[in-house]
């Protein structure tokens, strides 16, 4: 596909992770997915003759649905179908790649609820498309289809061994002088796509597992499991007496991780880590990239070791651009999507895990000492509902609100304020140094008038509680 663009393009259907919505609403409907694969197909065969696509999924009970919609649209086009089963999204994008395929497909709504789904796609390269190819299938999806004859239609095979052979892929990112043997560590699939493989990963490695969350049924991914969940993890942890406890979301892609104490550690620390784990190493780490949200000591840790750090927007595909754009390594988010370039094209939630547990191994210390120098701010996080139509830059009160608070924290904190790509919420967030006094902004509504009142409350912010904060309320 053509360059990456920085600069986003009006889309109808494109989130900022694919399309994504409410299985039965459009557009997660089955004669949408249909005509969608037939304009992908059509946009595939603008430079090749005979496209191959990749199809993986979750395990939600739609992913039939939609997956027998996917293949019939794809096979109208003329194109042919490889389907994999479930599978996580970065496996997905490395058989994409192994396979030379021309497209991988996956469906998934990650870390939503069950009733929900979504379509994603990577390029044969297994890295998430263009702005500018996302809104060539746009423009294809307005024009009347274009089916093939019958001699040219495409045709469907299942690939059997998918799963063994994302497995091996993931144990061959762990050090081969390494081993797991002798480490206990709890394993929460989600009830999701990794729910065989990842078990899978660490006891070839010679970890003992314990596994939660490996037992879908179709509507219970991502149920009070994972990584949206953790405390089901920290209580199995301290339940088995392991040594650490891994959490991946529905679809694989992120991580959080739990010590023997039941400590756990969000993406931000994880992100620090591994860079800290280069840098031992005599690594040359140039820079890290992490969003608008992540926690404000990271980058003042990392520049206090010489590591420029940037800022992207919300989003994977936006911290992967930054990557690309600087030929850096290392980036993620604090929701736990890590990505290590040189590991895999996309972030990966088993390898991701691998990387720290293979810096705790090597370093014989857990990740609380590892991260002894790395002291969080405390960070408020407020969910915002906004109505229908409401359009939240325009919004003269909570501008002012957010400018008050920002005039307040000075040089000591930060107020971004992004917009959720995959959730309906805006999400101001505060981090302050620890112990600051800090006014955070409380925005009420009668869910009729818009916006109708504003008030500031002020809040003590201790180091004690330094986690995330999470505060919801209506615009």
């Amino acid at each position: 596909p053509a360059g990456r663009k920085t600069k986003t393009m009006t889309r109808k259907y494109f989130g900022t992770d694919g399309i994504r919505g409410t299985v039965g609403t459009p557009p997660i409907t089955p004669d949408f997915v249909l005509r969608l694969a037939h304009a992908v197909g059509r946009v595939l065969k603008r430079s090749e003759e005979r496209p191959v696509v990749l199809i993986g999924k979750d395990t939600r009970i739609s992913g039939y649905m939609l997956e027998s919609a996917l293949e019939s649209g794809f096979n109208s086009a003329g194109v042919d179908v490889v389907l994999l089963g479930p599978l996580p999204t970065p496996g997905v994008a490395y058989l994409t790649r192994a396979q030379r395929a021309s497209l991988g497909v996956v469906i998934s709504a990650s870390h939503n609820p069950f009733p929900d789904n979504g379509i994603k796609f990577f390029s044969a390269q297994g890295a998430k498309l263009p702005d500018a190819w996302e809104a060539a299938v746009e423009a294809t999806l307005m024009e009347d289809p274009v089916w093939v004859d019958s001699a040219s239609l495409g045709k469907t095979r299942r690939l059997d061994d998918a799963a063994g052979r994302y497995v091996e892929f993931c144990k061959s990112t762990f050090s081969s002088d390494l081993t797991l043997r002798g480490v206990k560590i709890v394993v929460d699939g989600a009830h999701g796509a990794a729910y065989q493989i990842a078990p899978m990963v660490f006891h070839e490695l010679g970890a003992e597992v314990v596994a939660i969350g490996c037992a879908p049924d179709g509507l219970n991914i991502n149920h009070e499991v994972g990584a949206t969940h953790p405390q089901a993890l920290v209580e199995a942890v301290r339940r088995h007496k392991a040594d650490f406890g891994v959490a991946l979301d529905g679809d694989a892609d992120r991580l959080l991780l739990v010590d023997a104490q039941g400590r756990l550690f969000n993406g931000d620390e994880l992100l620090y880590l591994l860079a800290d784990d280069r840098l031992g190493r005599d690594e040359h780490v140039p820079g890290v990239v992490g969003t608008l949200m992540t926690n404000m000591a990271v980058e003042v840790a990392l520049k206090a070791r010489g590591v420029t750090f940037v800022r992207a927007r919300v989003g994977d595909r936006y911290v992967l651009e930054e990557l690309e754009k600087n030929h850096w390594i290392l980036g993620g988010e604090g929701s736990g999507h890590l990505l290590a370039l040189d590991k895999h094209t996309t972030g990966d939630g088993l390898i991701s895990a691998l990387q720290v547990l293979q810096a705790c191994v090597r370093n014989g210390r857990g990740p609380a000492q590892l991260l002894a120098d790395l002291h969080l701010f405390p960070q408020v996080l407020i969910n915002v509902r906004m109505l229908a139509g409401q359009d939240w830059k325009s919004n003269t009160r909570l501008a002012q609100e957010t400018q008050a608070v920002t005039d307040e924290l000075g040089d000591t904190g930060r107020v971004p304020t992004p917009p959720s790509g995959t959730e309906p919420p805006l999400r101001p967030t505060v981090d302050p140094r620890a112990g600051d006094s800090v006014n955070i902004l409380v925005v009420g509504s009668d869910n009729r008038d818009g916006l109708s009142t504003a008030e500031r409350r002020r809040l003590h912010v201790g180091y004690k509680d330094y986690g995330e904060r999470t505060d919801t309320m209506m615009i």
